[in-house]
């Protein structure tokens, strides 16, 4: 593997620990401060694929996703007490959900971006990752709380999710789960905008970096 490649891993290595650790904290009735973290997976995607090319853009996804599913194996095995019983801190259905979103919403990512990289320089990674988020939080919260896959864990169905409040306390009333995910990509779209920035930037410095080594 090349060791141009090692940030970009260790990046998302790093983005996808921080996300399943800061998901844990609650950021008042609908967000975590896992989904701050998270969308950072799609700028370090973008970034690889635009200074190294697609096959390294994918080389990190599949190295996030392992990361991932590290997090979710140990997370099975803590066990957390509430109402008098306990319960993982991750359960089936999250793992799943987690694991299926990332890896399709950062090769569809990777995919989008490839098809637009010739365009105007900020269109291939805003179009890539706003399509890659909302593909990333249906997955997610479809699978981890959704009534439709309550099958996958009958011993672990998120009841909590499922019922029916105000959308984001406001709107039409739909299941609990809906709100977060609304809430959830949201941040997703505003960070999507912020970190044109910060691609830029990097890229510049990449693309310059990699051009003084050779």
């Amino acid at each position: 593997m090349k060791t141009l490649y090692l940030p970009g891993i260790l990046a998302m290595a790093v983005v996808v620990v921080a996300s399943n650790i800061l998901v844990q904290f609650l950021l008042g009735d609908w967000l975590t401060w896992g989904a701050f973290t998270y969308p950072i997976a799609f700028l370090v995607t973008d970034v690889m694929n635009r200074v190294y090319g697609v096959a390294a853009a994918r080389r990190v996804v599949f190295a996030g996703f392992a990361a991932g599913v590290l997090c979710s194996l140990i997370g099975t095995q803590v066990m957390l007490q509430g109402d008098g019983y306990s319960f993982p801190a991750v359960t089936l259905r999250v793992a799943l959900g987690s694991g299926t979103a990332f890896l399709v919403a950062q090769l569809l990512d990777v995919q989008i971006f490839d098809r637009l990289r010739h365009g105007t320089w900020w269109r291939a990674p805003l179009a890539s990752t706003l399509i890659g988020s909302a593909v990333d939080t249906f997955l997610f919260f479809s699978i981890a709380f959704s009534a439709l896959f309550n099958g996958l864990e009958t011993s672990n169905v998120p009841d909590w999710a499922q019922g029916a409040v105000p959308l984001l306390g406001a709107g039409m009333e739909l299941p609990l789960w809906a709100s977060l995910a609304v809430a959830d990509w949201l941040v997703k779209l505003s960070l999507a905008l912020i970190a044109l920035v910060p691609f830029r930037f990097l890229v510049l410095y990449l693309v310059g970096r990699t051009a003084k080594n050779h």
